[in-house]
């Protein structure tokens, strides 16, 4: 696959629609062509101390941030006609779907793609494990930012050109 978009997002608590991050990376001939990082004011606007553990962010970090809505109309025209590509896209096509839905918005239906599933594909039982950080380290990737949602995403990348 050379034409996609890799894309991360964080959550500011447990429900998926409390977006408080994403990081998108568009790749387009086998090359990355944009890279887009955007705090998300999130709804509900409240953060558990678990997600601030993982991703280190906080209310005082998105309170003056964009919503969703205002955010994906940036990155809808970066995406257009591309698949999305998440290791392990279940969680973030979930946060995607539940954030179109809080705000009443249409979902058009973006096909995506899971590094996560092509990596157990690809390299089975000879990986300890297929995590984010151990795959893109298999990969070539050295992600040392783990849970920055453009970390995520440029080394989802990576692992998409590698395995897709």
């Amino acid at each position: 696959m050379l034409n996609f978009a890799a894309i991360d997002f964080e959550t500011a608590n447990g429900y998926a629609c409390s977006v408080c991050s994403v990081g998108v990376v568009v790749v387009k001939d086998g090359k990355v062509t944009d890279k887009v990082y955007k705090l998300i004011h999130p709804v509900p606007n409240y953060y558990n101390s678990r997600n601030v553990e993982v991703h280190g962010l906080t209310k005082n970090d998105t309170e003056d941030a964009d919503t969703f809505p205002e955010v994906w109309a940036e990155i809808a025209p970066l995406i257009e006609g591309l698949p999305l590509v998440a290791h392990f896209s279940r969680f973030d096509e979930g946060c995607l779907k539940a954030a179109f839905q809080r705000f009443d918005m249409t979902y058009p239906g973006y096909e995506f793609q899971c590094t996560c599933t092509a990596s157990r594909r690809k390299f089975g039982k000879s990986l300890p494990n297929h995590r984010l950080p151990t795959v893109a380290k298999v990969c070539g990737y050295d992600l040392s930012r783990h849970h920055h949602a453009l970390a995520d995403a440029e080394a989802c990348a990576a692992i998409a050109l590698k395995l897709l």
